[in-house]
């Protein structure tokens, strides 16, 4: 912590100046540097300042919505704030570790939506299952229907399975993947293809 300080300490011998007026480049070193030393708030108003705007515009060409941006904006920020003192001003500009700040947080991001999208994928039936109930005002138990066990017949056995493993017997893709002894990616295909075979068989039949 010595040492690092030292570092930060030399990056701002510069001047007094400790705003944007000076080369953006030392001022932001130094006001990174103050933030890992001294928990600087002003310090870090001037980052946020700077690296808002930039970040927001970043989030918005990657996810496509102002919402999801300003969450990445939120999230490079506040990790900025908690891991200041990892900043080390001899390997590299403020901007390269934040902006690499900014990169892992848009990665992770990005899994996370591409995981709840796998993790959601089941709801794709829901909608279909509830238009057989309520074509049938006595239908008590629409997962058991005939007729949805019938589609699911028609099915590869494959694809039964994991149909029926998820929804029948209430398992987790994770759950599943270990019954059978295949890959959860292998449940995660099984499980769209069936979907998209039983939408279409589905909507056939309505038609």
């Amino acid at each position: 912590m010595v040492d690092h300080a030292l570092r930060c300490d030399s990056r701002a011998v510069a001047g007094n100046k400790t705003n944007m007026e000076q080369a953006p480049t030392q001022a932001l070193t130094d006001a990174l540097c103050k933030v890992a030393q001294h928990r600087d708030k002003r310090a870090f108003a001037q980052l946020f300042e700077y690296f808002a705007p930039k970040i927001k515009r970043f989030g918005v060409k990657q996810f496509g919505n102002e919402a999801l941006a300003m969450e990445l904006v939120q999230e490079t920020l506040t990790s900025v704030w908690r891991k200041a003192h990892l900043y080390h001003p001899d390997r590299g500009a403020a901007t390269t570790w934040v902006y690499t700040v900014m990169r892992n947080a848009s990665f992770d991001a990005l899994r996370k939506m591409k995981s709840n999208k796998e993790e959601h994928i089941s709801e794709d039936i829901w909608p279909l299952l509830q238009e057989e109930q309520m074509a049938d005002p006595d239908f008590q138990d629409h997962l058991q229907s005939k007729q949805i066990q019938d589609y699911i017949s028609k099915l590869p056995l494959a694809q039964q399975e994991v149909v029926k493993g998820v929804y029948f017997q209430e398992m987790s893709q994770e759950q599943l993947a270990e019954h059978l002894s295949i890959p959860v990616g292998t449940v995660k295909s099984r499980l769209r293809l069936a979907l998209q075979k039983l939408r279409a068989e589905i909507g056939d039949s309505n038609d």
